[in-house]
């Protein structure tokens, strides 16, 4: 991989962890507890839990994402980033800006997700 596209990817990985971590700052410092006396009805209360269930999940995906870009920099540091996982072949530029956190080249992400869809 050049060195300019290397250096490309790992400012949109930082500005991407910069992003998460804004997002879960003001996530933080908001309210986000449901008191049943803010509500006039069950259906409020249960659309209000509802919201924040869904709010977890994503925090939890956001949580996940930035753990791989922490990987991917660290790898970038490291100097095998874009390196499979599976078969140390070069995972392709093309995959990398379409998902820079990729650890698979398409062959081997391929073969996962048949061996995926067979066990269920």
């Amino acid at each position: 991989m050049k060195k300019r596209d290397l250096e490309k990817i790992k400012k949109l990985l930082i500005e991407h962890r910069d992003q998460l971590l804004g997002n879960a700052k003001k996530a933080l410092s908001g309210d986000i507890h449901v008191d049943p006396d803010d509500f006039s009805d069950e259906m409020d209360i249960a659309s209000s839990e509802v919201n924040l269930q869904f709010t977890g999940r994503l925090r939890e995906r956001e949580h996940g994402l930035l753990s791989k870009i922490e990987l991917a920099l660290e790898k970038i540091e490291d100097g095998v980033y874009g390196e499979c996982v599976t078969c140390g072949e070069d995972i392709g530029l093309k995959r990398l800006k379409a998902r820079m956190v990729a650890e698979l080249c398409i062959d081997c992400k391929s073969e996962q997700e048949k061996l995926e869809r067979r066990a269920g």
